[in-house]
């Protein structure tokens, strides 16, 4: 029988609760110590420390409560500690931490790329391979696809996010704080324009004409023979929580598939039912080549995978790809665990539901004030674009104010966009109604604030 989000039993009470000496004193004292041996260019958003979490509540060390709207960027999305992934976690780590599977492999690793192959689109034959990190993931499908094709041509869109790694920066649009001072970046990579349905010069642009602007541009430039892969995020994350207008994605799939281009599908922040689906992929019946996954695969264990045709994949020659912590037996014990406790709550259903909450009491609003633009993603994906009232002009002031209000009155949410105005929604799909709509109390008492 399917648990209901509203029906598990947390360890911490599910109720922010924030004292008035905010940060507080260990804090504080935390913050010291990290600045005489951290490195400063590694940044957080708050400035407390967590000592618990569970559920959508994260505790800080001075005992305050904070409700979890970011999911540690859609991580968490079981909760920061199912009691399955705990569970699998201490029973895996009690028979050995690491062997290294290109040495001494192990059935933990299979097991995931059993599963991997099964939720996936498409039901041809399919081969996964196991990393550590989205970039990982997102370089080794490059890999992948440049010798599968013999081409050298990468193209992403504007606004994207791949990674910090040097090609997953070469990938990503954003300069600041990604890519500044950084360079020289991987050549051969070649950036088209997004379906951006907010800002888009002719609002009236559908999903499909959008495409044929892209593919106009990659066939002008650098031409379709030339291009080993198309990488795109479904639902474009640090960019600002983009959703392409209906029929962009299917149209540049399908033109891949005619220039035997490899189609990338990055959804390592959106996919394992973040948005409602699966994979964000599934909302409009596209297929990739390959599909690039992280953050939520592992109930928060460090691990990314790609799965993909077979006959891509198995093109490369033994010893191509891997790495000495790909696929570690501990995390795939969590990622088991993981998918299992999404099917057994069936989060694909609670991220709808969640969508329907927040959008519905988010449009309100937005008719209310003048400084929200846009409201928009799929499931427990949702963003709130913030403008200049009365224009489309980006107000990153107000979306900073608004996120730091909030934090005092104890809910953590994050920032996101290409123009730093996006306030970006990734609750734990477990949070219960009551947490979630005193959250979005909280928020919308901040926006009229600002506004």
């Amino acid at each position: 029988m399917t648990t209901t989000a509203n029906e598990i039993t947390y360890r911490l009470e599910q109720k922010r609760k924030v004292q008035a000496d905010f940060p507080g004193p260990k804090s504080v004292a935390l913050t010291e110590r990290r600045k005489a041996v951290v490195a400063g260019g590694v940044a957080s958003s708050v400035p407390v420390y967590a000592a618990d979490a569970d559920g959508g509540i994260i505790q800080d060390v001075d005992g305050n409560s904070f409700i979890d709207l970011g999911a540690g960027i859609a991580v968490t999305s079981v909760g920061a500690s199912d009691p399955a992934v705990v569970g699998a976690v201490k029973e895996a780590v009690e028979h050995f931490t690491h062997t290294c599977f290109m040495v001494t492999p192990y059935e933990g690793y299979i097991a995931v790329a059993e599963q991997l192959n099964r939720l996936t689109p498409g039901d041809h034959e399919k081969r996964t391979v196991l990393f550590n990190s989205g970039a990982e993931a997102v370089e080794n499908a490059v890999k992948v696809a440049r010798l599968a094709t013999g081409r050298d041509a990468v193209v992403a869109f504007d606004h994207a996010y791949h990674g910090r790694t040097n090609l997953t920066m070469a990938l990503t649009a954003k300069a600041m704080p990604y890519k500044t001072n950084f360079g020289p970046f991987a050549p051969e990579v070649y950036r088209m324009p997004m379906s951006y349905p907010f800002r888009e010069e002719n609002p009236e642009i559908t999903g499909a004409e959008a495409a044929k602007r892209a593919i106009t541009m990659i066939e002008k430039q650098i031409g379709g023979e030339q291009v080993a892969a198309i990488i795109i995020e479904p639902i474009q994350g640090e960019g600002g929580f983009i959703v392409p207008a209906k029929g962009f994605l299917p149209a540049l799939a399908a033109w891949a598939k005619e220039k035997g281009i490899v189609f990338i599908a990055d959804e390592v922040q959106s996919g394992f039912c973040r948005t409602g689906e699966w994979f964000a992929v599934n909302h409009e019946g596209v297929v990739p080549d390959i599909i690039t996954m992280a953050k939520g695969i592992a109930g928060g264990m460090p691990l990314s995978a790609i799965t993909g045709r077979a006959d891509l994949l198995d093109a490369v020659h033994p010893g191509g790809l891997g790495g000495t912590y790909g696929g570690n037996p501990v995390a795939c014990a969590a990622a088991v665990a993981a998918i299992g406790s999404m099917e057994e709550y069936d989060l694909n259903r609670r991220a709808r539901h969640i969508e329907e909450l927040v959008l519905g009491r988010l449009r309100r609003l937005q008719s209310e004030v003048g400084i929200i633009g846009d409201v928009r993603g799929r499931g427990a994906m949702l963003a709130i674009e913030f403008v200049k009232d009365g224009t489309k002009d980006p107000h990153a002031d107000a979306t900073k104010a608004i996120a730091a209000q909030c934090l005092k009155d104890g809910v953590i949410i994050l920032t996101c966009g290409t123009y730093g105005n996006v306030i970006r929604l990734l609750p734990p799909l477990v949070i219960g109604d009551e947490l979630l709509n005193d959250a979005l109390d909280v928020l919308e008492a901040a926006i009229r604030a600002a506004a």
